[in-house]
């Protein structure tokens, strides 16, 4: 798949179920959603990388 958009910033404070990212696979698309309350420390990818199921995206603290 690749990453269609980034709905965070580095140093943003998400919510649990806040969306992430976007990832289209197959012509779908996936929100990718914070698992638990946190702050984005860092962002591994760019719009339009391509990803594959193992790949870290996001780090949360």
């Amino acid at each position: 798949g690749a990453v269609s958009t980034i709905a965070v910033k580095k140093g943003e404070a998400v919510k649990a179920g806040d969306v992430l990212l976007t990832i289209e696979a197959m012509k779908m698309e996936t929100a990718l959603h914070a698992p638990r309350d946190g702050t984005v420390t860092e962002l591994l990818v760019t719009p339009g990388a391509q990803i594959d199921a193992k790949d870290l995206l996001v780090v949360l603290s």
